[in-house]
């Protein structure tokens, strides 16, 4: 079975690389798939459907035409990896792992100690919680492999 996995969640860091790499190097049979990744592409997403005041309106366009992919690459995935760093709030990792939980979609959080609070209920309603990409690599690797 070739298992598709969709990365959520902060976008600063090569934790995605990191756990692509990793299961690669394992031959793990797994598709990746996540958002936009590029911030400024992500926030002009709605910009071609006509001019707004910066502000709530662009974003609000633009978060909806990135919901288009997010939406529909979370229904398709078997497993979703959420990561939240701890430079920046991610609303939208919080919002994929609700939408996860809500399709009763498996999916792992990724995130340090000092946020385990904050995170308690995301966490809760999670498989697993790692703190590092080498953990949800061994994940993937116990859950993938035939």
């Amino acid at each position: 079975m070739n298992w598709t996995v969709y990365l959520s969640g902060e976008i600063h860091t090569d934790w995605r690389d990191q756990i692509k790499q990793g299961s690669e190097s394992l031959g793990l049979p797994i598709t990746f798939t996540s958002a936009v990744t590029n911030h400024e592409a992500s926030d002009a997403a709605g910009d071609m459907l006509g001019p707004v005041s910066e502000g709530f309106w662009r974003d609000h366009k633009s978060s909806k035409v990135n919901g288009i992919r997010t939406k529909t690459l979370i229904e398709m995935c078997d497993i979703a990896i959420v990561r939240f760093g701890d430079k920046y709030k991610q609303w939208n990792a919080a919002f994929d792992a609700g939408y996860c939980a809500a399709l009763s979609k498996p999916y792992i959080t990724l995130h340090d100690e000092d946020i385990i609070h904050p995170l308690k209920e995301v966490d809760a309603a999670a498989m697993a919680w790692a703190k590092t990409p080498e953990e949800v690599v061994q994940i993937l690797k116990y859950s993938a492999s035939s």
